[in-house]
């Protein structure tokens, strides 16, 4: 999932781990109200600490729908990243004179997930990741993506829009110096990833007041507005685009032109960073929860590489195609008859595979979501450098549904037969689904019900493409069951090419081979998935690993219980306690199994 509105806040968000709550004043919810001593204390801290994570960061909030803060931007300074990393560094101290083992188990377990966050924050920020503010993906440039997470219904959030635009050249500056500041580091972006960032950056610079994104909103108004608010409010976004959001782009781009891209690496990989082999350690800690090193993951790598091989080597002969696996791959990427024409027809398929797995969920779930979902197109002005496809969630209030967001850039690149495991990832029952499940925990504290470990969450978006075989979903085409081996290679490859990147020191074009060599991904996805993975590391890693431990547990309660084994309990079991790190979500399965 790019959390996913992952697209402007994920940048954000790996400076503040720690989410937040959607409604002011709402506490931790149930528990709270069952502790007392230690257990109050331990709340009173999670209580305290949510409301100033909403504070350092006004676009998470925003994402949660809280709109205390929709009129602000986040204080990147380099005195205001130092004071945070303080702060959490007190917090810490401050929990461990909590006496633990006085604790409830359930407390015990909250104690330790808060302290696994802040403590991952605090090791994090060592390595000084925040210093690169763009990409192919996330950054500054995308900022415009927040107001997909924002309600423009009153005439104040039009005005908070227009605050936030007045503020945003002081953002953008918070942003360069701390770029600025990663060339004197060592931690910045190789070439060819700000090249590719120059694009976008040059497009912003240049858009004319009423076509950019940033005035996206005022071109349709609630009808019950006056005129006067109307002619007010469209004049001063014009204006401010003009004035305020172009110029700090053609800032951007003046920087990048003359510092930033002189600056960068000519190969890539962490390991040319100051940061280096550390720090890629560490992201790869930090996004599979687990202490396996980038060799082990490499290795686990090449064996799902050959294992899934075999199986699409099966599929290749069922469907009766008599050339090699490599000539199959040539042929899904390029007979006409596996694309759209274009990118209207394209969104209508999407949304009629989201329609036809809306009612086989009941096969693999007895908990489903209230809250419904949307499938809409990716902004066509950042879709040529976007996923095939992400999810956001929707806000805990249920004031904005969660979305499924379709790229419609060059239908001619996105084959049929991978739409059923894509939207088995991104929407229902995968992101869409596991996000509204842990919003609706209201038995559990607010930062866990909004908790981001990234190898529960897109591991369980990767077990949900395989979902779809428990719901019949790929009984009738065998094209949709190579998409899905397709989906489950290309993060198998992830484990390979990312790992080969940061540690192995591979170059650009042979983590691009590899790809090419064992996936049927179009060459555009393929390269927009290596340069993905250039500017993120770690954070691929996260899909397969995942996916591995889920399937493992699985398997192992499908073992153990024989017939009393139910699919649909199994999943919710999974599910109910919202995002864990891989060996606690272990332990809960194990515990359900030994209470049969």
């Amino acid at each position: 999932m790019n959390m996913t509105l992952r697209r402007c806040l994920v940048i954000i968000a790996a400076l503040s781990i720690m989410t937040a709550l959607a409604e002011p004043g709402k506490g931790s919810g149930n528990l709270f109200a069952q502790t007392t001593g230690s257990g109050a204390a331990l709340h009173a801290l999670f209580d305290r600490e949510w409301e100033w994570e909403l504070t350092q960061d006004p676009l998470w909030a925003s994402y949660l729908g809280d709109r205390r803060w929709n009129d602000q931007w986040p204080d990147i300074s380099a005195q205001a990243l130092a004071a945070r990393q303080a702060h959490r560094q007190a917090v810490l101290k401050e929990l461990a004179a909590i006496p633990r083992d006085q604790l409830s188990p359930a407390d015990r377990l909250n104690y330790d997930l808060f302290r696994h966050q802040y403590g991952m924050t605090v090791e994090g920020f060592q390595h000084r990741q925040h210093l690169i503010r763009t990409s192919t993906l996330d950054g500054v440039q995308n900022a415009e993506f927040v107001i997909d997470s924002l309600r423009f219904q009153t005439v104040k959030d039009f005005d908070d829009w227009l605050a936030r635009l007045d503020a945003f050249p002081v953002y953008m500056d918070q942003n360069i110096a701390l770029m600025r500041e990663g060339m004197k580091a060592n931690v910045l972006l190789p070439k060819i990833i700000v090249r590719r960032v120059r694009e976008q950056v040059a497009q912003l610079a240049t858009q004319a007041g009423e076509e950019s994104g940033y005035y996206r909103p005022f071109r349709s108004m609630p009808s019950g507005f006056s005129a006067a608010d109307r002619d007010r409010l469209t004049k001063a976004a014009a204006d401010r685009v003009r004035t305020r959001v172009q110029p700090a782009f053609a800032r951007l781009l003046e920087f990048i032109d003359r510092e930033y891209l002189p600056a960068g690496y000519d190969g890539v990989g962490w390991w040319r960073t100051s940061s280096g082999l550390a720090g890629y350690r560490y992201f790869a800690r930090y996004h599979t929860t687990t202490d396996l090193g980038p060799q082990d993951i490499h290795a686990l790598g090449l064996k799902e590489v050959a294992r899934i091989r075999s199986e699409m080597e099966a599929v290749k002969k069922q469907v009766g195609f008599a050339g090699t696996l490599e000539e199959f791959f040539t042929y899904l990427r390029t007979d006409p008859r596996f694309f759209y024409k274009t990118g209207e027809e394209l969104l209508d398929g999407y949304r009629a595979v989201a329609k036809r797995i809306d009612p086989e969920l009941i096969k693999i779930s007895r908990k489903l979501p209230r809250v419904p979902y949307g499938v809409i197109p990716i902004p066509a002005a950042v879709a040529p450098m976007s996923p095939a496809a992400y999810a956001n969630g929707g806000a805990p209030d249920g004031s904005r549904p969660p979305y499924f967001f379709a790229n419609l850039d060059k239908p001619e690149t996105r084959p049929k037969w991978e739409m059923m495991a894509l939207t088995l990832h991104e929407a229902m029952p995968g992101h869409c689904l596991q996000i509204s499940v842990a919003q609706e925990l209201g038995d559990l504290p607010n930062f866990r019900r909004h908790a981001f470990f990234t190898a529960y969450i897109e591991g369980w978006g990767l077990y949900a493409e395989s979902l779809g075989e428990d719901m019949g979903l790929y009984e009738d085409d065998l094209y949709a069951k190579f998409g899905q081996l397709t989906y489950e290679m290309w993060r198998a490859v992830r484990l390979v090419v990312d790992t080969g990147l940061h540690a192995m020191e591979w170059d650009r074009e042979r983590a691009i081979k590899y790809f090419m060599d064992n996936a049927a991904k179009t060459e555009n996805d393929v390269t927009n998935e290596i340069d993905r993975y250039i500017s993120s590391p770690g954070q691929a890693l996260a899909y397969k690993m995942g996916e591995l431990k889920i399937k493992e547990l699985r398997r192992k309660a499908q073992q153990a219980l024989g017939e009393k084994f139910d699919l649909r309990d199994f999943n919710d079991v999974v599910l109910q306690s919202g995002a864990l790190p891989l060996g606690i979500l272990e332990a809960r399965v194990n515990d359900w199994i030994a209470g049969f």
